[in-house]
């Protein structure tokens, strides 16, 4: 368990739901539509304060993890009010307890911009994904405009000790963790994407 990262997220768990309303206004559809696609046995990287279960599928069966047990305790009412079945797990990504080919989906939001060692985690999701898996990522990355990009270099040292790393590129983790890319859509100019990729 990486320690540090533990602590920053606790920390951080104490004020994210004070961003999420203006978020989920903006962003929430595109989650909605994304998370329709889950089927079968579903894990979530980083439930967070579980703010996004609002937008899953209904009568889903889900094991919903963090490596913050504070995000976790936030969570555990919503994961009760959801129509269906969220487990909450506290575990790393990157050192994921399940056996292998053990889910049919993963799901994560705004992620991959906080796990240490990102093409670890990817491929420990690679390795719990069954054969025919699917994983679908809701995600802020890096830009490919050049001021944009330049701007997020300069700002992630400063962001990256109180929350999310801003210059993450995130679809070439993806295929360098060994998935295969399905679809790639931005959401919001190429900041914030929708990934969604299988298992190869």
């Amino acid at each position: 368990m990486d320690v540090q990262t533990q602590r920053k997220w606790d920390k951080a768990s104490r004020t994210l739901d004070l961003f999420s309303f203006a978020e989920d206004r903006r962003l929430g559809p595109h989650k909605r539509r994304l998370f329709s696609k889950m089927s079968g046995a579903t894990l979530m990287v980083a439930a967070g304060t579980g703010n996004d279960f609002k937008f899953f599928p209904t009568n889903m069966n889900v094991v919903a993890i963090d490596i913050s047990p504070k995000m976790l305790e936030r969570a555990a009412p919503k994961a009760a009010a959801y129509t269906g079945s969220i487990a909450l797990r506290e575990m790393d990504v990157c050192a994921l307890d399940f056996a292998d080919a053990t889910f049919d989906t993963v799901v994560t939001a705004c992620t991959f911009c906080s796990v240490p060692k990102p093409i670890l985690g990817l491929r420990e999701l690679r390795r719990v994904l069954k054969p025919d898996g699917q994983i679908l990522m809701f995600e802020h990355v890096r830009s490919a405009i050049g001021p944009l990009a330049i701007l997020m270099d300069l700002m992630t040292p400063l962001f990256s000790r109180i929350g999310p790393e801003l210059n993450r590129d995130t679809v070439g983790n993806v295929q360098k963790a060994g998935f295969r890319l399905r679809r790639v859509e931005n959401v919001y100019l190429d900041v914030v994407k929708i990934i969604e990729a299988e298992k190869e």
